[in-house]
């Protein structure tokens, strides 16, 4: 399919290029038109935080942004009740509503229903609400922020600092914001500098960068179609882009490569085209689909934004994968020869006075270079000793995630210099659990009866009384009277776990849960991690299993290789947990940590399994492509050690300019100010960096040195599975024959 389909782009080439052009036209139009769908706040979370997050959504509170200003002695002596401590909080109070944003202020020393107060005194919050619409106080905000740093100027005797969701927005969202854009503006000319090096003339760094763009581009307006059905969380197509970038650039560099190789070896641009599209392209169609099994393994989480991502990279692979097998040959058969204009070639001898040349820098037409050749040579003369040192390196690197500790986002999330997460911090030592309360969500015929509003208090004190919650408890009705929200305070860690078990099981229950026609559920961030924890546990062996099994099928059938198909998955297991066991090295033991500038403490607890359905898509790329150069070079005669030679050193330039890319691509993200995405981007890169080295080029070659024959080992009863036909089945019958009769006298050149 990959054969036909490459060389009738190249035929029909300007044919090719105005269908792929006119789709990403329409897709964009379309998908600008209808508009990405966003998911609920429910959508993100399980069991009885999702009932409950969706009674709230649906109950239609008012969009309304709740600020605090905490105020707390910063030496003994002051108190709630001394005259400065008091003086201070009324002059918050007129300077914030002098502004003309703020309403329902209240005080601690208001008489009814005061603002909280710490035991000791030394802490008191002033709580208010920012007017107007909650979804854009964050630009209204700063005036009220300037009215409280103008308070805490006058009383240095005091901390007194504002912190809520607009203030947050405000300071540190917008600087999150630009860490997004930031990353991904660095992202494409990183890779363009790469190509550029790895290739050395303009054209070949162009061609790659405008189908995975175009490709991401595509994808993003398809996404808005299929978000109708699935909403999606708004940093997948942030997702969309670093995904779509990799494995189009991936694609394309083996698609470009493969046939320049052709070319130099004086075959004409239709069949250099013909024969890169009946092996790269088929390469590529095997990647793609193995990466988007992995991705599709995460509906089974049934998680919302799992199932998002897998949605949005679904789509982005899709788009790039049709992309590199059609417009691509299309695109080479326009430019011809014209893309090896090696204008960088040129500056580079010149200026060397002949003494560098691109082609030896490269390692020439006989392999990935001197460094490539040396490794390999030194692997296969020692395939015991190469597997064994490989694999001992490996288990040690993945040994700390024995001890791996998993942590719910929170206000630690935001690593960097910014005041208000020490705001935060603060508000949370005096209050403990105020910043991420429980919610109970009540649904009720009528929520305002004498016999809810009783139950609604039986439920406040008992879980006061048995220390199952404290201070600050608030309670919101919605306009129509039939949903109450009560929020409680509660701790974290182990405490806070048997916080939401009480309320679940016990208080709930016994209070307003006992009331006929009443539903009443547990959200929050402590409910939503015991539900998410909760749901892992159950679906990540499905996941694991979904996507195990399906590639161990799509290798089988496509190389024909029990054996091969095995060694697959066993050498992406191995890279996956070494990348788990340098994550928990970084940060959670804290190596490295002035360097990247965070805090150590838990791995995000929705990262490992995200990084094992992205990395062993992803490390499938490389398995595919050095596993393809492989079966071809032994179906053409050569025995199995001359087979890994060849087709290692045919694929190492271009897997060493992929692996850089992605390398390079990820660590970016791993600058980010948001520890997740620091822990995702550094993870990645890792993974990455030992997949393409330690395992492809020693693990793959040693291994399959000393499996010799048996390496291409299919059972009987296995050989009649329907097969993914190699590239040479697509080949003139003629030309089979002549690689065939002379197997070493076409060496492969990466040039």
């Amino acid at each position: 399919m990959a054969a036909r389909l490459g060389r009738w782009s190249a035929r029909h080439r300007w044919w090719a290029i105005l269908i792929w052009l006119g789709f990403v036209a329409l897709a964009t139009v379309v998908g600008s038109t209808v508009g990405t769908t966003a998911m609920e706040s429910h959508e993100g979370q399980n069991g009885d935080s999702r009932r409950a997050q969706q009674i709230i959504d649906e109950a239609g509170f008012p969009d309304v942004a709740r600020e605090m200003v905490i105020v707390q002695a910063r030496h003994g002596g002051i108190t709630v009740e001394s005259p400065q401590f008091r003086q201070a909080v009324q002059e918050i109070r007129g300077a914030v509503e002098a502004t003309g944003q703020v309403e329902n202020l209240v005080t601690p020393y208001d008489p009814a229903g005061p603002a909280p107060r710490t035991s000791d005194g030394t802490t008191a919050l002033v709580l208010f609400d920012m007017a107007g619409a909650g979804d854009t106080a964050d630009d209204r905000v700063q005036p009220v922020l300037d009215a409280v740093a103008g308070v805490q100027g006058r009383y240095p005797e005091l901390r007194v600092e504002q912190a809520g969701g607009a203030s947050a927005q405000r300071l540190a969202g917008v600087a999150v914001n630009e860490d997004f854009r930031r990353a991904e503006a660095l992202s494409l000319p990183i890779t363009a500098i790469i190509l550029l090096i790895a290739f050395g003339t303009l054209l070949p760094t162009l061609i790659p960068l405008g189908v995975s763009l175009s490709a991401f581009v595509a994808a993003t307006g398809l996404l808005a179609l299929t978000s109708k059905v699935l909403h999606v969380a708004d940093t997948t197509t942030n997702l969309m882009l670093l995904i779509g970038l990799a494995v189009g650039v991936d694609y394309s560099l083996f698609y470009v490569r493969r046939e320049r190789e052709e070319r130099a070896k004086g075959r004409s641009k239709e069949r250099a085209l013909e024969i890169a599209a009946a092996t790269s392209g088929r390469a590529v169609l095997i990647s793609g689909v193995t990466v988007i099994v992995a991705m599709a393994g995460l509906f089974l989480t049934d998680h919302g934004v799992f199932m998002g991502f897998a949605q949005g990279t679904i789509l982005v692979v899709l788009t790039a994968m049709v992309a590199s097998v059609t417009v691509l040959p299309a695109m080479l058969a326009v430019f011809g020869d014209a893309v090896d204009a090696r204008v960088i070639h040129g500056i580079v001898r010149v200026a060397t006075r002949g003494r560098v040349t691109w082609r030896r820098r490269l390692g020439g037409r006989t392999g990935g270079g001197r460094a490539w050749n040396a490794v390999l040579s030194a692997v296969l003369r020692r395939p015991w000793a190469s597997t064994v040192v490989t694999t001992v390196l490996l288990v040690a690197l993945a040994a700390p995630v024995v001890g791996i500790r998993l942590g719910q986002p929170g206000i630690d999330d935001l690593q960097g210099d910014y005041p208000i997460a020490a705001t935060f911090k603060a508000i949370d030592r005096a209050f403990p659990g105020g910043n991420e309360p429980a919610t109970v969500a009540v649904s009720a015929p009528d929520v305002s009866s004498p016999q809810m509003r009783e139950a609604i208090e039986q439920l406040k004190s008992r879980a006061i009384a048995g220390g199952v919650a404290h201070e600050p408890v608030s309670v919101q009705v919605n306009p129509a009277g039939t949903v109450a929200t009560v929020q409680l305070s509660i701790g974290y860690g182990d405490q806070g776990r048997r916080a939401v078990t009480a309320l679940r099981e016990r208080i709930i229950p016994e209070t307003v849960g006992g009331q006929p026609g009443v539903r009443a559920y547990v959200t929050g961030n402590m409910a939503a991690t015991v539900d998410f924890n909760r749901q892992m546990t159950r679906t990540a062996p499905l996941v694991l299993a979904f996507v195990l099994i399906f590639a161990f099928l799509l290798l089988l059938t496509s190389f024909r290789s029990i054996t091969l198909a095995i060694q697959a998955i066993v050498l992406n297991l191995l890279s996956v947990a070494a990348a788990y066991g340098v994550l928990v090295l970084v940060f959670q033991h804290g190596h490295g940590a002035e360097l990247l500038g965070f805090t150590p403490g838990p791995i995000v607890n929705w990262l490992p399994l995200f990084l094992f359905v992205i990395l062993f898509g992803l490390s499938m790329d490389y398995q595919v492509f050095i596993l393809s150069r492989i079966r071809e070079a032994y179906d053409s005669g050569m025995t199995t050690e001359q087979a890994v030679s060849t087709g290692i050193k045919s694929s190492a330039g271009v897997i060493t300019s992929a692996a850089l890319i992605m390398v390079a691509v990820f660590a970016v993200f791993g600058t980010m100010s948001l520890l997740s995405f620091k822990q995702m981007g550094v993870g990645l890169a890792v993974a990455i960096l030992i997949d393409a080295t330690v395992v492809r080029a020693v693990l793959l070659p040693a291994t399959m040195k000393l499996l010799g024959a048996r390496a291409w080992y299919l059972p009987g009863w296995l050989a009649r599975l329907p097969t993914l036909s190699h590239g040479e089945a697509d080949m003139d019958e003629g030309e089979g024959e002549e690689r065939r009769a002379s197997p070493a006298s076409d060496p492969v050149s990466v040039g």
